[in-house]
């Protein structure tokens, strides 16, 4: 029987970016319409489109072999899995995004200490009550279904947001209070997976490559034509 590699792309913000990657180290996925199984050109990989919040559960459970997520989705759930390796690169930057503290522009929330008692907003719940944990903070955690960066100053008292640059914060008349923890996208895999030989190798090629297509962006390459006489 064929080999088959069951990998997890992301799906929504850093779909375009993966899969554009994934074409310069060599594979090609074509996805028609809103279907979630892209075809690809490859026949030992079958793969699916999951958002990456999901997809370290999914990994560790054995759903699938490989994925590709965000270390703060591996630390918000906890997950299980191997770190095969690090991809810097976000939606529009090749760069870590970051999670951090925001509140109005106008607040006396000046550093997690003035959080004692206050409401935070995030999608990230257990990755904040962590940071609140850590610096011995207690405060009411809620999960944000979405609209997050509307909500402080009318809703709550401030927000744990993801941000590549900030610009989005600011035009909510937000500003940062912290930083929390950087996070940039992972190859992770399931750890039975990761035992087999067949599928380890195949999913330490697709690493190396793209590592290699990531690195390629930052250089340019230069042809010339010397003479033979030249000296």
């Amino acid at each position: 029987m064929k080999s088959t590699l069951k990998m997890g792309l992301p799906k929504g913000s850093l779909q375009e970016t993966t899969l554009k990657l994934l074409k310069k180290a060599g594979w090609d996925f074509s996805i028609s319409g809103r279907a979630y199984k892209p075809y690809c050109d490859d026949n030992e990989i079958e793969a699916w489109l999951i958002r990456a919040q999901e997809m370290s559960v999914y990994v560790e459970q054995g759903v699938f072999d490989m994925g590709i997520t965000g270390k703060d989705w591996v630390e918000e759930n906890e997950s299980d899995v191997v770190e095969v390796c690090e991809l810097i690169y976000a939606k529009s930057y090749m760069r870590p995004v970051r999670w951090v503290l925001a509140v109005p522009e106008d607040s006396d929330i000046q550093s997690v200490k003035d959080l004692e008692g206050k409401r935070i907003s995030t999608e990230v719940v257990n990755i904040t009550k962590k940071y609140l944990k850590e610096n011995n903070v207690n405060a009411h955690v809620e999960f944000s279904w979405g609209a997050t960066e509307v909500k402080p100053g009318i809703l709550v008292d401030a927000i744990v947001e993801v941000t590549e640059t900030g610009s989005s914060l600011k035009a909510n008349n937000l500003r940062i209070a912290d930083t929390i923890m950087e996070s940039s996208t992972r190859l992770v895999a399931n750890m039975d997976a990761y035992k087999d030989p067949w599928k380890k190798k195949k999913i330490d090629n697709i690493a190396m490559l793209l590592q290699s297509s990531i690195n390629a962006t930052a250089r340019v390459g230069l042809k010339m034509n010397v003479s033979t006489d030249w000296t």
